[in-house]
């Protein structure tokens, strides 16, 4: 049956009790081997008869849930659930590169309980440099709530963002365009076509609220939440966040380190209580830093 299979496949079928990634990180490791053949690639066709032996060891993804401690600024918790306000450096879930002191990680050593949750609880995620405000949730009644919530369109998100660049036009805009893996470069997401590349439609409502001749501080709301939604839409608008150069932006400096992109504000109603819940997070040093330099004002209540 798995005659001229894949090798990566055929490990899938023969070891279902370990995950896809798990078995991949095996074969790069080296773990997996046939007597005779020293070169061993995951693309292999296998063929009847042949013998494979595999050596299951800790690989860093595998060791990755564990809890370590760490400062976590949390603005409300309940039994339920946590805000979190995540600062910018720090990576929320463990991934190549990073599979120690993640956000996942220091929850884990917050609370031992939330192994029990797929992703400790992690409802949705902020990129590594973006700060602002989170939703975790503490059991897996409220996590399946939010889940549903978010993919309902129920929880409100709005973000603060900062181009260089002028905005024309009407100063209210929605970008309803679909987003996906961008075909030339993996490392990027970017405005897609659907008929002939995979993605999700995506759509972001943009405000200015203020701007001059260095640039423009725009207040961005999220109607979906794909990866870099924001970064991606502003760039296809032609104003790419200061220091986002993955997105075509001027490239991080002192004076803003990171993407300027700031969660500000949180709404949903609770699983629990039935209450609405609303958060903002205070604007980052950097950002203040930023806006006052160029003389760009800021009301939270615009």
């Amino acid at each position: 049956m798995l005659h001229g299979q894949r090798l990566d496949r055929m490990l899938v079928a023969m070891v279902p009790e370990f995950s896809r990634s798990y078995l991949q990180q095996l074969l790069e490791d080296g773990a997996v081997t046939r007597s005779g053949l020293d070169h061993i690639k995951s693309s292999m066709k296998v063929k009847a008869g042949e013998t494979w032996t595999i050596e299951l060891r800790a690989t860093p993804q595998s060791q990755a849930f564990k809890p370590e401690a760490m400062h976590i600024k949390i603005v409300y918790e309940d039994a339920c659930l946590r805000i979190i306000d995540k600062p910018a450096g720090l990576v929320v879930h463990p991934a190549p590169g990073n599979w120690s002191g993640t956000l996942m990680n220091g929850l884990l050593g917050l609370d031992n309980a939330l192994m029990a949750l797929p992703r400790a609880g992690i409802i949705h995620r902020l990129d590594k440099d973006t700060s602002g405000l989170m939703v975790v949730a503490r059991t897996r009644q409220c996590m399946d709530a939010l889940v549903h919530q978010i993919a309902a369109r129920e929880v409100k998100r709005q973000y603060l963002a900062i181009t260089d660049q002028v905005w024309t036009g009407k100063t209210q805009k929605s970008v309803d365009l679909p987003i996906g893996r961008d075909p030339s470069n993996r490392l990027r997401m970017a405005v897609v076509d659907l008929f002939k590349n995979s993605g999700k439609l995506a759509l972001t409502h943009f405000r200015v609220l203020d701007q001059n001749a260095h640039g423009t501080l725009v207040r961005c709301i999220l109607e979906t939440g794909r990866t870099h939604q924001i970064r991606v839409h502003m760039a296809s608008l032609g104003l790419p966040l200061v220091g986002d150069h993955l997105y075509g932006g001027q490239r991080p400096s002192e004076q803003m380190p990171r993407q300027a992109l700031h969660a500000e504000s949180l709404s949903f109603v609770h699983p629990t209580t039935g209450l609405t819940l609303n958060f903002r997070s205070e604007m980052p040093m950097d950002f203040r830093n930023l806006l006052d330099s160029w003389a760009l004002s800021y009301n939270a209540n615009t």
